[in-house]
């Protein structure tokens, strides 16, 4: 199944070329998105099946050989995210053509959509710092569309507040790589698993840190959360469900393999991770208590449990890192459906003002 490895990358970035290209006909981008998920989602589902049968899967991108070249793997961890994450990109897509708001009015929606898809794949799969970079990146342009979908003050306002605070991230992420790569020669990360451990106790604990606030930046811990409750309320709602759903456990995905594959797995920031996470249920209960909006309350929602996911990371337990992917694969169902049910609740009363509502 190896060879099946690129697929969920390509045929979303191959589909979003074809959409562009269809931007006068939406029932032709409708079949190209749909056709493009379905595949995509049944070769994600293969990968996973291979991956339990036969084990962690690799291949080596242009037959350069690793560490040099580009690493897609995929092992019961991310395979399984993989499938859930296309289960639910393609349950959204079915949601907006049958909803008809964001994806009727829009040309872009379903071709920055795809983009969307196959960043998030690459993020899932990647094997090297670099191309999570590049993943990352992916995303977020394709991110920075969706949100302003409609052109609206609010949502260019909160657009502007996640591009500014996304590219503080980026650039602190582009480099910690440059200087993981300077200290270790590599960014591989199973290259970076031996080498890790032959850096000063010191540097490891900055370099785990470093990368500890880029990703929090992405998931939305203490005290880097603010943009999240701003950002998503104000998107389209197939939008916001996918943002809620995947975007934030991407961030969480990336901390968990870096922290227990390149990190010491005790001291110092066993402590900071621990810390962070309980900052982090508490500021998401308290945001989500003072709200009137079910899209605002939902997303400080988010903010809370992702600090349950961070502190099953913290303990350093099987058990505890074991708590923390269940936790991440059931957020992704119920947070995406959360929110797909906030979008009908707005539709049908005309907003999502819980005191208007009633």
């Amino acid at each position: 199944m190896r060879w099946l490895l690129p697929a969920p990358i390509l045929i979303p970035l191959l589909a979003a070329a074809v959409s562009m290209g269809f931007s006068r006909s939406r029932r032709v981008q409708r079949l190209v998105g749909l056709t493009a998920l379905v595949a995509a989602t049944a070769a994600s589902i293969a990968i996973l099946v291979g991956v339990e049968a036969d084990g962690p899967q690799s291949v080596q991108a242009g037959g350069w050989p690793a560490p040099l070249g580009i690493t897609l793997v995929a092992d019961l961890f991310s395979a399984m995210l993989l499938v859930i994450g296309w289960l639910m990109v393609l349950a959204v897509m079915v949601f907006a053509v049958s909803q008809g708001e964001a994806e009727k009015n829009q040309p872009a929606f379903h071709p920055v959509y795809l983009v969307l898809c196959a960043g998030i794949s690459a993020s899932f799969l990647t094997g090297d710092l670099f191309n999570l970079f590049v993943a990352f990146e992916m995303m977020l342009a394709a991110s920075y569309v969706l949100l302003t979908l409609g052109g609206t003050a609010r949502q260019i306002r909160s657009g502007m507040t996640y591009v500014v605070i996304s590219l503080v991230a980026s650039v602190l992420f582009v480099t910690a790589v440059a200087l993981i790569y300077a200290a270790t020669g590599t960014v591989n990360m199973a290259d970076l698993a031996g080498k890790m451990a032959d850096l000063p106790e010191g540097l490891r604990l900055a370099f785990s840190l470093l990368l500890l606030v880029v990703f929090g930046i992405k998931a939305a811990l203490f005290p880097l959360f603010s943009w999240l409750p701003d950002s998503y309320p104000t998107a389209p709602t197939p939008v916001t469900a996918v943002f809620a759903g995947l975007l934030t456990k991407v961030g969480i995905y990336a901390i968990i393999r870096t922290q227990t594959l390149l990190f010491p797995t005790e001291g110092e920031a066993s402590t900071v991770i621990l810390a962070i996470a309980a900052l982090t249920m508490a500021v998401g209960v308290f945001g989500a208590i003072a709200q009137d909006d079910v899209k605002r309350i939902l997303s400080f929602h988010i903010v809370s449990q992702i600090g349950y996911m961070v502190f099953g990371l913290g303990l350093f337990t099987l058990a505890g890192v074991a708590g923390a992917v269940l936790y991440i694969v059931h957020h992704i169902v119920v947070k995406t459906s959360l929110f797909l049910a906030a979008g009908l609740i707005e539709r049908a009363g005309g907003e999502s003002k819980l005191s208007r509502l009633g």
